[in-house]
């Protein structure tokens, strides 16, 4: 069989590895029915299509088992750490094997003196930092949900802190993974540097699980800052909040998390999270350092602000007061969904240079009033990336064709601005369409050949970003 003609395993096929599978895993395999539903696309739109059995390893030796095993038979493997993702990338459209990483989850080792952390893949973010606190450590990279730095790996997250710390890309320094052979390959390490051979690291990292299962991470860790500031600050436009953003960049002000809601999405916050905010577009901001340099930070902020008709900017270093503040913030989805009860949330983002984030932003808010959608945006505008959250009446086909079309336009005007039609979110199943458009046929046909090489049978996550 084709790789690219990659259907379900035969009913026998399928049977030899269940029956295998659950004698060698016994209470650490399921084929209940919710389990499988847990384990595939549950927090947006995209059909839920779950796999046909969920298995629990706990090392990357029992990865290598059953990769092996589903390798021999041509099985289906989707690896699943959190279900927090939001392109369809755990969906199990062929059927298969769902290797979930959640007993995964020891902390290996902690190097203070060397800024590193060696983690297993169902390690949460927010677990990690718990362990670092005492150590004066943290690890930056938040992309809201309480992911697993597995999936987040995979999935090449970022979120809020992007604009100061990188993404994942820029902080995992290593890992481990399983390749569709069952062969475990150990990529990168704990140097903070090395330009020897293929960086295979950077492969994997956003690979989505298409080309291996990765079993352990090497993180560049952080640390604590002395002082912390946070706030926010309303602006009159879109417009002047992103030009604020611009220029905050520009000047070169270390801010370490600078986000931009639309006036409909602070609305959708005040209500959910109990705030009392303008309802006019507001940045929420946030700088690290000593106490001076916050201070100066802020100040600064605030002179740039008030130039372009925002303000006042309103901030405070209490932790209480950053903690909700930033609660609201991650609590966007949730809070959006809830202005139009029944309706789905149908998350989606772009990317685009910041110094085109302004037209972007105003252009789509245009398209989403022409099309008659509720939408609110809320983006990382720190770095050009900012979402759109349509909310849809999925019993209403004009209104899904309607919300389709949006996101085709949005992706096509980032693109025609030199931007990426996923800043974070990833390719998973619904962005697979754009990757040619954005990348061009040459690039589209190294990937491909990447997948036939790593994964020949095509049983690694398929139907994800690129058919080989």
């Amino acid at each position: 069989m084709a790789p690219a003609a990659r259907m379900r395993p035969s009913d026998d096929a399928l049977s030899i590895v269940m029956e295998a599978l659950s004698r060698r895993f016994a209470d650490r395999f399921s084929v209940s029915a919710a389990v499988r539903e847990q384990h595939a696309h549950t927090l947006t739109w995209i059909p839920n299509q779950p796999p046909d059995c969920v298995v629990f390893p706990q090392d990357t030796a029992e990865v290598a088992e059953i990769v092996r095993l589903c390798a021999k038979h041509g099985a289906p493997i989707v690896p699943f750490g959190t279900g927090t993702s939001l392109e369809g990338h755990v969906n199990a459209p062929f059927g298969g094997v769902c290797i979930s990483t959640e007993r995964m989850n020891e902390i290996v080792a902690v190097h203070p003196e060397d800024l590193d952390a060696v983690v297993q893949p169902g390690v949460t973010r927010k677990r990690l930092n718990d362990h670092l606190r005492d150590q004066g450590l943290f690890f930056p990279i938040d992309p809201g949900a309480d992911a697993s730095l597995g999936g987040m790996a995979a999935t090449r997250a970022s979120g809020t802190n992007a604009v100061r710390y990188g993404t994942m890309r820029d902080n995992v320094l290593g890992l481990t993974a399983v390749l569709a052979s069952g062969e475990i390959i150990r990529a990168g390490g704990r140097a903070k540097k090395s330009s020897s051979g293929y960086d295979l690291t950077r492969l994997l990292v956003g690979s989505e699980g298409t080309l291996g299962v990765i079993t352990e991470l090497t993180l560049r860790l952080h640390g604590t800052p002395e002082a912390i500031a946070a706030g926010v600050c309303p602006f009159p436009s879109v417009a002047a909040a992103c030009a604020a953003t611009t220029a905050t960049i520009q000047c070169g002000i270390p801010v370490a998390r600078i986000e931009l809601l639309d006036a409909l999405q602070v609305r959708a916050c005040n209500a959910y999270s109990k705030l009392a905010l303008p309802e006019v577009p507001t940045l929420f901001l946030e700088f690290h350092g000593s106490d001076a340099g916050v201070a100066e930070q802020s100040e600064r902020f605030g002179e740039i602000a008030a130039d372009l008709g925002g303000g006042p900017f309103e901030w405070a270093t209490r932790t209480e007061e950053r903690n909700r503040l930033w609660q609201a913030r991650h609590d966007a989805f949730w809070a959006a969904g809830a202005m139009r009860p029944g309706a789905r949330p149908m998350s989606t983002d772009v990317c685009v240079p910041i110094s085109r984030l302004a037209d972007c932003v105003a252009e789509t808010q245009v398209d989403i009033a022409a099309s008659g959608l509720i939408a609110p945006i809320v983006g990382h505008v720190g770095d050009g990336n900012f979402h759109c959250l349509p909310l849809i009446d999925m019993a209403n086909p004009a209104e899904v064709a309607a919300c389709e079309a949006f996101v085709g336009r949005l992706v096509e005007r980032a693109l025609a601005m030199g931007g990426a039609c996923s800043g974070e979110h990833g390719v998973g199943q619904a962005k697979m369409k754009h990757l040619e458009a954005e990348h061009g046929a040459g690039a589209m046909a190294a990937m491909r050949a990447i997948k036939r090489a790593l994964d020949p049978q095509n049983i690694m996550n398929p139907g994800k970003i690129v058919i080989p």
